[in-house]
This record gives structure tokens, C-alpha cells and sequence, in this order.
């Protein structure tokens, strides 16, 4: 279906593709990745014809038609229907000829092609894409220009999308998606019929939807098989095979070397060593595996603070004195990692915002330790930064006190080293900038991190440290995000914001999906006069009720959960001790007393898995 041969493309002086082959089968599903920066958007214009190589050529399969993502946001009176179905240019085409169409067997020619296309289920077709990505039916008669341009981009991918193109491209394309659109487009393009080749650094969909990785590195296309998670573990494979051979190579040309340099000067010799230096000149040279440096990210552990941290009684939140969320009953302690839930517009970031306490409770009663402090991040503040200072100004401005050392030291745990620091933040990229306002909202030492949308700058790699360093960070986290791996290994805690409100929701992400796919189901039977509609109000009720029944049993597993990761730190930290020589220097008795602690230590991490389990089993998980 495509074939890259050859192909070289420069750009202002720096090469992006080198030579760079590869192709991809008809049917084949396709993860192009490679670091910010490395040139696969550029590739993706290469493939259209926007933009034409140096060297090479990129050739698609006969007359296959290539779909892309429009990167204007449809706009105008049309609705969302109708723009959607316009997308696809022959179905539009040869609906209006058919109603001008004069010659019988031109009408007939034309009424035969819409049955190959399958034009009478157009509508129904459509309208389904536009639902799975989050219109309902009133927001699909509604007509574009009334929707920002996040919510129209998704119209955008609908239409391409809907146009069934025999090659589709898609370029990070959950950008504009929340978790719960998200998961739908996986589903989708999991089944999608033609050839796909897709740009994300969203591991869940790479893994759910690729069966092949195309890697950009080094100005080279490499074609793996399998998804993401394949790919990581084949390509980790073949560097430290390559990092072995080129250590061997290099010890070999030490010794040629040797050699050389011995017996060069010696009559007897000068042939052998002339032979070496002509063998050391052949050895073709093993790249070096050295990897780009991954992004670096380490938040500063906060000061204790009572417990809990925020407590809401029938709190109410929202703007102009209309709430948006009301009869909030929460609570958040220190060692909490919860992910909202909802799909955009339900009021994610007003809640969000009202914990970071950039808005004010319109009723009700909302309770935290007056020292908290609270780490916000948020998209949109990039756009808010100065951006003709560097990050070294910045810090420095957020840390007016400290000494140049110490502004660097923090810096330095995002990133942030001598030329980066000292580089203005007009010239940061998406990641970079990112990654600075991390490194500025965790100035103060918060007691909470919430983070709305943190990832859309950022590559794999990068995702992965955010995710290592939430991990080992020892506040509380609240999180927004529409990457559901990020989700799956910081969160232990799902929170539901829907229906005005805001409630926990009982299981995992595989949960949440089914959770979705039934809501479909019985909103569509509902539809259909299929069988009487269970109301969200009883949807409320029955999983109260469930919620209620177990609710001790929860609580007794997440009680013994985080004693178990007290336990754990307390545990490495005698054991750190214990492994420093210079203990041993010290006092048998203080030997003996950390002995003592570190097997009591075990017997109550024994006990508190033995807790966990019990309550596991009896909630069936």
C-alpha cells in the first residue's frame, strides 16, 4: 500500500530524513513513533505531496486514496452532520449530481455506485462516529461555528473517519479527546477496515490498535512487529546486543592498537603491524547505542500535613453564581492517587480548579490545613508564560530567596541543565515548556499535585517518567487525563464527575469501558422502544446500594494497601542504613536495636498483606 525507498528530506540547514526505507502492507495497522522533534508530522506531508524530498521517492499503491485530519477546523452554519458527510467527496459528489442528472444511464451508473458505498447508511454511519466521540444527537444539528476549536477538530477526525479513505493518516489524533473518546477511537480503529498508519505517543492505543511499529531515530525508518509494548522490548533487546558487540569491537581495536604502536618501529614486525593497522582501517564502526536522554522529572517531597488534606460537605462550584457541580461530599488525604472521570464538559477542570482554589465554593463548606499546598498544572498556563525569560529567570522570580545553586539544583530535576536553563521560552518546545511549568508549580514543595491534561507535549518516554516520578512522589495526586496507561499505573482511585456531580467510582478502567458500553446499549434500547429505560437516577441508586454493601470491606483493603507502602518505605529506609559500613562503626547495641525494628517491621507487613488478601477475596477482585 506504501513504499518509502531512499528517502531524504532537509529542512533549514538539518537533515530529518536520511535515506530513510520502508513500507507498509494494504491492511496493515501502523504506529509511526520517535522523539518530539524527530520528523514524523514531516514524513505525513511527504506521504500527502505537500512537500517534496531532496532524494527518494514515496510511492502509494495504484489509485488509493489517502485521508488525512483537516488542520483547519471545519466551521460555516452546516451542522455536524451534515459537515461530516460532506467529508467524504465521491458521496457528496454523486449525491448532488443525482439530483440534476438528466441521462438514464448516467442515474443509473450513479445509483449503482451509491449502493457500493453503501450511501443509505451514510447518515446512520456518521452520526455514530460523531456519538462515539462525544456529540449527542442535539449536539449534532447544531451547527460548527457554535463549538470551540478543540470540539470542532473532533469533528474534523470524524469526517475522516467517515470517509473511509484506503489509507488513513492520523496524526496524534486523541489530542482533542477525553479519556472516554478516547477509548471509543481505539475500539474503532482496531476494527478499521483499510491501511492506517498512525502518529501517537499514547501507549494504550498503540498497543490496542498497531500489529506493526515504525520507528523514526536517527534520521532512519525501523519496522517493527507487534505494538508498542513489543516494540520496547525487541528494541531494548537489539541495543544491548549492539552495545555488547560494540564493546567487544572497540576492545579488539585496543588490542590491534597495542600492538601496533609495540612493533611498528621494529624491522621484524613491520609487515605484521602494517597488516593490523590495514585490518583496523576495515572494521566498519558499530553505532553507538547511546540513547537521547529521557526527560527527567523528580517532584521534592512535601512537609507533613494533618490528615486530611480537603474535606467538602454539600460543597457547589461553578461560574457566575451557576453551579456546575453541587452536593460535593469529598475527601483527599495525603497518600490518595485518584483520576477524574467524565467526559469533557462535564466540570473535570472546575473541580480541579476549585481544589486548586482558583475558584471559590458557591455553597457548602470545603476544609483544608491552612499551610496546604497545592501544585496546579493546566495546559493552557503555556500560554501564560513570559515567554522572552528563560527558565532560570522564572525559578528565580518563584524562588526570590534562594541562591543561584539552588534555582539551578531545581531546574535540574526536570531537565533543566546548563543550555536549557539559559534558553529563552519562546525557543522551547511543547515538551520543554511543559516540563518548565512542572519544574515552577512544584517550587513550593506541594502537598498535592493536580494535573489537568499533563501530557499532550509529551512523547513515550517522557509519559513514562511523569508516570515514575508521580509514583515515587510522596503527596496526594489528582489527575485529568485522556491517556488511559498514565491512568492505569498512577491512579488507585477513580472518581466519576457526571450528572452535576462527582462520586467514586468502584473498579478499574476495563470496568469504566464496560461501564460505558452498557450506558450505550441501554440509552440505544431506550431509543428504540426495545425495553423500558432504566433511569440514571436508578443507575444512582443500585450502585449506592452496591457501594454500601461493601464499603467496610473496601475500606479495610485500602487501609492495609497504604500500610503496606508505609511499611515499604520505613522498611528500605532501615535497610539503607543497615547496608552503610560506616553503621558498623557504630555501637553493637544500635545494631541490634535496628534489628529489632526491621523484624518487627516484617511481621507488621505480613500482617497487613494478610489483611489486604482477605478483604480481596471477599470483594471477589
Amino acid at each position: 500500500m506504501l513504499q518509502i525507498n531512499g528517502l531524504t528530506y532537509r529542512i533549514g540547514g538539518r537533515t530529518l530524513l536520511d535515506h530513510a526505507t520502508v513500507s507498509v502492507a494494504k491492511g496493515r495497522k501502523v504506529g509511526l513513533v520517535g522523539r518530539n522533534g524527530a520528523g514524523k508530522t514531516t514524513l505525513f506531508r511527504l506521504i500527502t505531496g505537500e512537500i517534496s524530498p531532496d532524494d527518494g521517492e514515496v510511492s502509494v499503491l495504484g489509485r488509493a486514496r489517502v485521508g488525512t485530519v483537516a488542520q483547519e477546523a471545519p466551521g460555516g452554519p452546516g451542522s455536524l452532520l451534515d459537515t461530516v458527510l460532506a467529508a467524504d467527496a465521491e458521496l457528496a459528489a454523486l449525491t448532488a449530481e443525482a439530483g440534476t442528472a438528466a441521462d438514464p444511464h448516467r442515474i443509473a451508473e450513479i445509483h449503482t455506485r451509491l449502493a457500493d458505498i453503501d450511501a443509505h447508511t451514510a447518515p446512520a454511519r456518521a452520526a455514530a462516529i460523531l456519538a462515539g466521540l462525544g456529540f449527542g444527537e442535539a449536539a449534532q444539528r447544531r451547527p460548527c461555528a457554535e463549538y470551540s476549536g478543540g470540539w470542532r477538530m473532533r469533528v474534523a477526525l470524524a469526517g475522516a473517519l467517515f470517509a473511509r479513505p484506503d489509507l488513513l493518516l492520523l496524526d496524534e489524533p486523541t489530542n482533542h479527546l477525553d479519556l472516554e473518546a478516547t477509548m471509543w477511537l481505539e475500539g474503532y480503529l482496531a476494527s478499521w477496515p483499510g491501511t492506517l498508519v498512525v502518529i501517537s505517543h499514547e501507549r494504550t492505543l498503540l498497543n490496542q490498535v498497531a500489529d506493526g511499529i515504525v520507528h523514526l531515530h536517527g534520521r532512519k525508518l525501523t519496522a517493527y512487529r507487534g505494538g508498542y509494548d513489543a516494540f520496547e522490548k525487541t528494541r531494548r533487546e537489539r541495543l544491548a546486543r549492539e552495545a555488547g558487540l560494540r564493546a567487544r569491537q572497540l576492545e579488539e581495536q585496543r588490542r590491534i592498537q597495542a600492538f601496533v604502536d609495540r612493533f611498528r618501529a621494529k624491522a621484524t614486525k613491520a609487515r605484521q603491524a602494517q597488516s593490523r593497522l590495514k585490518m583496523l582501517a576495515r572494521m566498519e564502526p558499530i553505532a553507538s547505542v547511546m540513547e537521547e536522554r529521557t526527560a527527567a522529572f523528580e517532584f521534592p517531597s512535601p512537609d507533613p500535613a494533618p490528615p486530611p488534606l480537603v474535606t467538602m460537605d454539600g460543597v457547589a462550584v461553578g461560574y457566575g453564581g451557576k453551579a456546575v457541580l453541587r452536593d460535593l461530599d469529598l475527601r483527599i488525604d495525603m497518600e490518595d492517587r485518584i483520576a477524574l472521570l467524565g467526559a469533557n464538559g462535564n466540570g473535570k477542570s472546575t473541580l480541579v480548579k476549585l481544589l486548586a482554589g482558583r475558584l471559590d465554593c458557591l455553597d457548602g463548606r470545603m476544609r483544608r490545613p491552612r499551610k496546604l499546598k497545592a501544585g496546579y498544572f493546566a495546559q493552557h498556563q503555556a500560554d501564560e508564560l513570559d515567554l522572552k525569560a528563560t527558565p532560570l529567570v522564572l525559578a528565580a522570580r518563584a524562588l526570590p530567596d534562594a541562591t543561584e545553586t539552588k534555582v539551578r539544583a531545581h531546574l535540574g530535576r526536570f531537565g533543566f541543565g546548563a543550555d536549557k536553563a539559559e534558553t529563552t521560552a519562546a525557543d522551547l518546545s511543547g515538551g520543554e515548556k511543559a516540563r518548565l511549568l512542572f519544574c515552577l508549580m512544584s517550587i513550593e514543595t506541594p502537598h498535592i499535585l493536580l494535573l489537568d491534561e499533563p501530557t499532550n507535549h509529551l512523547d513515550v518516554d517522557a509519559r513514562e517518567a511523569l508516570a515514575h516520578a508521580l509514583n515515587a512522589y510522596e503527596g496526594a495526586v489528582v489527575l485529568v487525563s485522556h491517556d488511559p496507561h498514565l491512568v492505569e499505573i498512577v491512579a488507585d482511585e477513580l472518581w466519576l464527575v457526571e450528572d452535576g456531580g462527582c462520586r467514586r467510582f468502584d473498579g478499574d478502567l476495563g470496568d469504566y469501558r464496560r461501564h460505558l458500553i452498557e450506558r450505550t446499549r441501554t440509552a440505544k434500547r431506550a431509543r428504540n422502544g426495545d425495553a423500558p429505560a432504566v433511569t440514571r437516577k436508578d443507575e444512582r441508586r443500585a450502585r449506592a446500594r452496591a457501594r454500601e454493601a461493601t464499603a467496610d470491606l473496601r475500606k479495610q483493603a485500602k487501609e492495609a494497601e497504604k500500610r503496606l507502602e508505609r511499611l515499604g518505605r520505613r522498611r528500605a529506609e532501615i535497610e539503607s542504613v543497615l547496608a552503610d559500613p560506616s553503621t558498623y562503626e557504630g555501637s553493637t547495641a544500635d545494631m541490634l536495636e535496628l534489628g529489632k525494628k526491621l523484624a518487627k517491621i516484617d511481621n507488621e507487613i505480613a500482617a497487613a498483606e494478610s489483611a489486604w488478601l482477605e478483604a480481596e477475596e471477599a470483594l471477589g477482585r
